[in-house]
């Protein structure tokens, strides 16, 4: 793509204070798996997820994206007049219309000047609104731009827990499809996106729009508190169909940022779906898995929120290092497949 201004300026993370174990949702399914001679524990045992978070009730989706947009401004060290553009990412929403991004625009106390939009594509919301900022900074439109996301698991987990256990026609094939349902999580990311940073040196995209069926949710009022949201998974045939994707975005990112069959990343951050996503994800590749920095054992999938939180997280670490190249990879239903490759200042890391 040939950036030679847009970088990372600063990336942060708003984790929820209420962790939910694998174990304690699966408990709460007792009708089910009673009925269909089902042992607690397969979940962490199937996906490697542990625990993961939700908010507390009343919170609203702008509510904590917004405070993500604060905190990565901070970070930053810019004023809220230098932000020329705001994107909500999110799969959550406060509502339809008007955009999410109107709610955090006017929490964060942003300049009327600022163009303020949605972006939305599932998983990879935060990846596209980053390149779409990017493109913008790059052009000379805006000194920086802001792409938040706050994703709210809880609606979805409850009414599917509500539905497997009322629902006597769920059978073990039924249980499968809302699986990955139950790995879902709640988080909020930011990300300030200007001339100044971690230099983004490359990036790629391509979909197989054919496999959209795969996995679908419904809109019952949103991923607010009182809505009844629902998805159903197809994820064996959606991790195989997406990894397949993978290469060929792999391939793009790989051309773009100029590397040698002898070169590549020295961290990788993807989306966080689980251990059986990242080992076939890594094997397809051909990534050695000891470059991967992982979150979902403890946040579980976080939607759009998991990548850019779990690229913070590897910050605070202190697995960033300075003139490191970061794969950011990420796989999101439709199926979508993007990726892009940051250059790690060292002025810029967590202190």
């Amino acid at each position: 793509m040939g950036y030679r201004v847009a970088c990372l300026t600063s990336v942060r993370v708003e984790l929820p204070t209420s962790v939910v174990t694998s174990e304690e949702l699966e408990e709460r399914l007792g009708a089910l798996y009673g009925r269909l001679r089902l042992h607690v524990g397969r979940l962490e045992l199937m996906t490697g997820i542990r625990e993961r978070r939700f908010w507390e009730g009343g919170l609203m989706p702008s509510d904590v994206a917004a405070r993500a947009g604060i905190a990565a401004i901070r970070k930053a060290g810019i004023s809220l007049d230098q932000v020329g553009c705001l994107v909500n990412c999110s799969v959550s929403r406060d509502c339809v219309e008007p955009a999410t991004a109107s709610f955090v625009h006017q929490l964060m106390g942003l300049p009327p000047s600022a163009l303020v939009f949605d972006v939305s594509n599932a998983c990879l919301g935060m990846v596209n609104g980053v390149l779409l900022l990017a493109n913008m900074v790059e052009m000379g439109q805006i000194e920086y731009g802001l792409a938040v996301c706050g994703e709210n698991a809880g609606p979805l987990i409850e009414h599917t827990i509500s539905v497997l256990n009322s629902d006597l026609s769920i059978d073990r094939r039924g249980l499968k499809s809302h699986f990955a349902s139950l790995t879902i999580g709640s988080c909020a990311s930011g990300i300030v996106v200007g001339p100044r940073g971690h230099r983004i040196v490359g990036c790629g995209w391509c979909c197989d729009t054919s496999q959209s069926h795969l996995c679908r949710g419904d809109g019952a009022g949103g991923m607010t508190e009182g809505s009844q949201p629902l998805m159903e998974t197809d994820s064996e045939t959606l991790l195989k169909r997406g990894v397949m994707l993978a290469r060929t975005m792999w391939s793009q990112l790989r051309e773009d940022c100029g590397w040698q069959p002898s070169e590549g990343p020295d961290l990788v951050v993807t989306h966080q779906v689980g251990k059986a996503h990242r080992a076939r994800l890594y094997e397809e590749l051909g990534l050695d898995i000891a470059k991967d920095f992982s979150t979902f054992e403890y946040l579980g999938n976080c939607g759009s929120a998991s990548l850019p939180a779990t690229l913070c997280l590897a910050e605070e670490s202190g697995r960033l290092k300075a003139g490191d190249h970061v794969a950011m990879l990420g796989i999101g239903s439709g199926i979508n497949c993007a990726g892009l490759v940051c250059q790690v200042d060292g002025a810029y890391l967590a202190s």
